[in-house]
């Protein structure tokens, strides 16, 4: 282990918090159960020959700094950038390996919807639909009226604080159900979030984002499948897409983590949004897909809780897309992960970390900056 603990040093307590994230982001199957997403493995990604791209700098927003020596700051663990298929730069850590899945955390919302796309595109899942038709259980609580499309796109009227480092009250029973933190595992997943209180506005007003909406719609599309989640994202992208084996948490039931419980290799994802590029290749459709990167309701997120990191913003099936004109659509998870994909340049970048904070203030905006500047360097 080249690090400077010990794996008895790594518990349910601390695994999430540095310097023990940087191991187990890659072992989470060693904190917490995990239900293996079967891959059929195919060759490596086409590389271009290499270069230096990410030894270039920054640029004007951090003076002085390359492009590597912010990742080294901000504790990335892998990127990787593609131009038509190709990656044209990557750089692990010295500690990373990328040949382990590693957590994604809220770039799992992203794929659950993806998910929901192919049940919508074959008849079986209707959006306009309330979700307790689909999930009876689910009426006696917050989400029972409102629609699949309110979860999809964060617009769910919920009376739960997403508070990571809070340790008591819903969100800690909540981690507890999922079988992240440690103490009493009273309740499952969907005990836990079938309990959940209605806010005081109705469904489908502001961008709110609440983590719970997106377990849900795991639910929903695990209920639509009639099969396992990690069994129906095998079937409908793992195994099409020549990815290696991956992982998604579950909880004592089995219960998929929908919304942040996903474990992938980098160059998988790099997969899955050359996947978007091409349009679906038959997997999903194009007309969901193109209304994921055009549509999303610009006011609703104007009046969010998002708005000041991404002003001008639009949130739509669980993808953030940069203001207009861009079609830049991005999946973001916690603690420095992202998934960038961009038609305009045929770009693909992923970036898996292991942050200390699970959010980062200090480094949003230069964050934000670096994409733009790492698509120009793919040229």
């Amino acid at each position: 282990m080249p690090h400077s603990f010990t794996r008895a040093d790594v518990t349910l307590a601390n695994w999430r918090e540095r310097p023990y994230n940087a191991w187990s982001f890659e072992r989470v199957g060693e904190m917490v159960p995990a239900a293996q997403v079967l891959g059929d493995p195919g060759p490596a990604l086409p590389r271009a020959p290499a270069t230096d791209l990410l030894d270039q700098p920054f640029g004007p927003s951090r003076p002085g700094e390359t492009i590597a020596q912010y990742l080294e700051t901000v504790q990335t663990d892998h990127v990787l950038l593609s131009r038509n298929g190709r990656i044209r730069a990557e750089w692990h850590a010295p500690h990373a390996d990328a040949r382990r899945p590693h957590l994604v955390f809220s770039v799992s919302k992203s794929v659950t919807a993806l998910l929901a796309g192919v049940l919508e595109d074959a008849g079986a899942l209707d959006p306009a639909r309330a979700v307790a038709h689909y999930l009876p259980d689910a009426a006696r609580g917050a989400f029972g009226d409102a629609t699949v499309r309110d979860l999809l796109d964060m617009r769910v009227s919920l009376d739960f604080a997403e508070d990571y480092l809070n340790r008591d009250g819903d969100y800690a029973r909540y981690r507890r159900a999922m079988l992240w933190n440690p103490g009493p595992r009273e309740e499952t997943l969907s005990e836990v979030l079938y309990g959940l209180r209605k806010g005081p506005i109705p469904h489908g007003g502001p961008f709110h984002y609440q983590s719970p909406a997106s377990d849900v719609l795991g639910f929903v599309v695990e209920h639509v499948a009639a099969q396992p989640y990690a069994d129906f994202l095998s079937e409908a992208f793992w195994r099409p897409l020549n990815c290696d084996h991956a992982l998604m948490t579950v909880d004592a039931a089995g219960n998929p983590r929908g919304a942040g419980g996903f474990c992938a290799r980098g160059e998988d994802l790099m997969r899955l949004g050359q996947m978007i590029l091409d349009g679906g290749r038959g997997l999903i459709s194009e007309r969901w897909l193109a209304d994921m990167a055009d549509n999303g309701d610009e006011s609703a997120w104007a009046q969010g809780n998002y708005a000041d990191w991404l002003p001008g913003g639009r949130y739509r099936s669980k993808w953030y897309a940069l203001p207009r004109p861009s079609r830049i659509v991005m999946a973001v998870g916690i603690h420095g992960q992202w998934l960038v994909v961009d038609p305009a340049t045929q770009t693909v970048i992923v970036r898996l970390s292991s942050q200390h904070l699970p959010q980062d203030d200090r480094f949003d905006a230069a964050n934000l900056a670096l994409i733009p500047r790492l698509i120009e360097l793919a040229a």
